[in-house]
């Protein structure tokens, strides 16, 4: 094949002013930060306060389908266990708070460490968050964080207890919990939130082995009022090798209303496209839709009912294996699920939730043949607790 000259000059060109704007970024976001010489200096001798808290999530899953080990399935990543009782998650924190400064440092084990940090060498798989961030004006509503970061995408955290059901929809399991890099953000008003960040990738600490790409995000909080939160999230890059650069545009939209004292309505999206290939004009589509409503009967017991659905007809993020063929297929599955939450204090719940689980293709794994339909019945007993160990002092 033969390689024409200005083509080859045209990707030199392009990778070249990848890598300048990359460069432009990062020096916007350090020049930045020299705005703290200027401000005033007596916020930065304020004693900061001091938290340690933690968080323990104890659960047990039944499968009705019986698959032949204890890993239920290979697209989830929370109480993905069959007939055992396990720690989904346990995690201590320390955070420390500054009117001008802050960090978090929290350190984790449990089946989701084990199953969403896979690809993380060595100790990197048990540190949850560590995070420095600094304000870079004298309003303290422009910060900078660096570090390992919170997802900015979602309404589902990797805390059971911060959801309203007790597993995690198909979206939330299927898209990042977190994000290793900076963020720059702003908050106009107590209504606006508007962020950017750059990222090691998709999901990841360590950046993809052979990928030269920083990819990016962005965030779009608005609350009208207390009780109504609009969101719209973004994420652009790539989870490739250069050689195989295939580029990705995600985004994330939701909304959530305090319909009632009692009532509490989610509805939100997940929209992403990828190359088919690199520089291919043609792009892979997924989506998937979410809707979760929680009802609260009393001070101590709460129900929510979730329906969701995930389409990914090219299997960008999930796919089913065919033997016969030696490929992957798409994936397209629809569910439904009820949880029963007691909570006898506001550090403590007990939940208990089944959930259903219909798919077009055979990906649900029995004690014989894989099956279109997966039941499950799961319960969990989480706890939090915080101590403020050093009040800030002026």
């Amino acid at each position: 094949m033969v390689r024409h000259k200005c083509s080859y000059n045209k990707r030199i060109k392009i990778n070249y002013m990848n890598k300048v704007w990359q460069l432009k970024i990062v020096t916007v976001l350090i020049l930045t930060s020299f705005e703290l010489l200027a401000q005033d200096t007596c916020y930065w001798h304020t004693k900061p306060k001091l938290t340690f808290s933690g968080f323990t999530d104890v659960f047990y899953i039944y499968d009705l389908n019986q698959p032949q080990g204890d890993y239920r399935q290979p697209f989830l990543f929370n109480h993905n266990r069959h007939n055992e009782f396990n720690l989904n998650l346990g995690l201590l924190k320390l955070r420390l708070e500054n009117p001008k400064y802050r960090t978090n440092l929290a350190l984790q084990t449990g089946t989701y460490a084990n199953d969403n940090y896979a690809d993380e060498p060595g100790l990197l798989k048990n540190i949850f968050e560590a995070n420095i961030g600094v304000s870079l004006n004298k309003n303290n509503n422009l910060w900078l964080d660096a570090g390992i970061l919170p997802s900015h995408i979602g309404f589902e955290s990797a805390i059971s207890m911060d959801n309203l059901t007790l597993t995690r929809s198909l979206s939330a399991e299927n898209s990042p919990y977190f994000l290793t890099g900076a963020k720059l953000s702003y908050n106009p008003s107590k209504k606006w939130e508007i962020a950017g960040l750059i990222v090691n990738g998709w999901q990841r600490i360590k950046r993809f082995e052979g990928n030269s790409l920083q990819s990016f995000g962005t965030q779009v909080n608005f609350s009208p009022t207390n009780k109504i939160t609009l969101n719209w999230s973004t994420f652009i890059g790539t989870d490739d090798p250069d050689t195989t650069r295939r580029m990705r545009y995600f985004n994330n939209l939701y909304g959530q209303f305090q319909i009632t004292e009692k009532l509490i309505l989610i509805a939100g999206t997940d929209i992403g496209t990828q190359q088919e290939s690199k520089g291919s004009s043609v792009y892979d589509f997924w989506f998937s839709p979410t809707v979760i409503g929680q009802f609260r009967i009393n001070k101590t017991w709460k129900a929510a009912i979730r329906a969701e659905y995930y389409q990914d007809e090219t299997a960008v993020l999930i796919g089913v294996y065919n033997a016969v063929s030696g490929t992957m297929n798409g994936f397209g599955t629809s569910g439904l699920s009820l949880n029963i939450d007691y909570s006898p204090a506001q550090n403590i719940i007990c939940r208990v939730e089944g959930r259903w689980l219909n798919s077009r293709d055979k990906v649900f794994e029995t004690k014989t043949t894989p099956t279109t339909n997966n039941f499950i019945i799961g319960t969990s007993i989480a706890i939090k607790f915080s101590e403020i160990i050093t009040k800030s002092q002026r």
